[in-house]
């Protein structure tokens, strides 16, 4: 396959990538949308690739539907970057790229003389983005981190789960989501930069600041009246949303909106008890009431569909939603109608994969490739021989001495 591919937004930009699962989706979103990224992975494979899930009887380092997610798009190689000779191979891919990225620990790269300042000396106008657990700098910058440390050290654990137990994460790794986002627009701002000056830049990524700078309204109300925000389970932060029981699921709804008209409705099924009371018109009231609310509304909700109430609440313009399952968000018709999910092709199973695809549409037409993740290695002759002109026999040198 050309590695040069010119289609999409990005096509045009090249990036080695070396991290692992905390910056894997940054990279994934340049690869998706048209860039040539190369993932460089130990010989014998990423570390990344041994992490589930598995499909059912395929448990190997080929089949992680988590590395497949990731790592879709992408190009693969094998590097041993701690001989010096798989230095050398690393510099001269670095001369042709206009990013690298890493999620190595702080100093790695620098002990291996291919650090930052190392790296503009043989490109001045390299990009390097590096995801690490706590930045290049600070008193924690040498400690080990992952997602539940971040999430722990960010705060983001401590106001999340129900208020009678104890702190509890969110689902997958919201962290290392969240910091590949920031390093992504961090990338295209230096990006931008270069192309105006001709000079790189290194953007410095931590997992921490990444969770903090995402905690709105809990950092908010702290610094400008010092309330410490604790964990709501069901309730929104300010009481405005509360996940209800229904015959058949969960939905989520408004508790202060359009009272009346919810409170009316209610009543004419002789649910709504002593909320029909002109006390609980008022709004202040009703906050510190709303234990009794949500009790109420619970009793009428669990008579309910979830689909029904949907339907009905949103004719009334009511900001409902039904908390959905993954099948239910596979069949959704809105998700269909835009076409969504993409069917991505799948070597190792045969046929296609089903991939979540990206999350924004544009007017201008282009065509994004879909091509599933790489096997170990998979375009190393592409990139060894092709685009760095060594020989088949200089491959197999390589490959016997573990130098890729």
């Amino acid at each position: 396959m050309n590695s040069n591919n010119n289609k999409g937004l990005l096509g045009g930009i090249r990036i080695l990538d070396l991290s692992d699962e905390k910056a894997g989706f940054c990279t994934k979103l340049f690869a998706d949308l048209g860039a040539t990224v190369i993932k460089v992975e130990n010989p014998g494979g990423d570390s990344s690739r041994k992490k589930g899930p598995f499909p059912a009887g395929a448990a190997d380092s080929e089949n992680s539907l988590s590395f497949y997610y990731h790592n879709t798009n992408k190009f693969s190689i094998t590097l041993n970057l701690e001989c010096p000779e798989g230095r050398q191979l690393f510099l001269k891919l670095v001369k042709r790229m206009d990013v690298v990225v890493d999620s190595f620990e702080k100093g790695y790269l620098e002990a291996l003389g291919i650090g930052f300042e190392a790296l503009r000396k043989t490109n001045r106008a390299l990009v390097l983005a590096s995801v690490t657990g706590f930045g290049q700098k600070g008193p924690r910058t040498g400690y080990k981190s992952c997602d539940l440390v971040a999430s722990a050290f960010g705060g983001q654990m401590y106001v999340t789960g129900d208020p009678s137990s104890q702190p509890l994460k969110l689902h997958g790794e919201q962290p290392y989501l969240t910091a590949s986002l920031f390093a992504a627009i961090g990338i295209l701002l230096a990006l931008r930069r270069k192309d105006r000056t001709g000079k790189g830049d290194f953007v410095d990524i931590s997992l921490q600041e990444a969770v903090v700078s995402s905690l709105e309204h809990v950092t908010q109300r702290f610094f400008s009246d010092k309330t410490i925000s604790g964990r709501r389970g069901r309730l929104h932060w300010d009481s405005l949303f509360y996940v209800f029981p229904c015959k058949d699921g969960f939905i989520q709804m408004t508790l202060f909106e359009n009272w009346e008209t919810l409170i009316e409705w209610m009543d004419g099924e002789g649910m709504a008890e002593d909320l029909v009371q002109n006390k609980y018109k008022n709004i202040s009231y009703r906050r510190d009431h709303v234990d009794h609310i949500v009790a109420v509304m619970g009793k009428w909700t669990a008579t309910h569909n979830v689909l029904d109430l949907f339907k009905l609440g949103q004719l009334m313009r009511f900001p409902w939603a039904p908390v959905q399952s993954p099948k239910q968000i596979l069949n959704c018709p809105q998700l269909k109608e835009r076409r969504f999910f993409d069917n991505i092709e799948n070597p190792e199973e045969g046929g296609t994969r089903k991939c979540p695809g990206p999350p924004y549409k544009f007017s201008t037409k282009f065509s994004i490739p879909h091509r599933g993740a790489p096997r170990t290695g998979e375009d190393n002759i592409q990139f060894y021989c092709k685009e760095l002109g060594f020989s088949m026999d200089e491959l197999k040198r390589f490959l016997d001495e573990g130098i890729i």
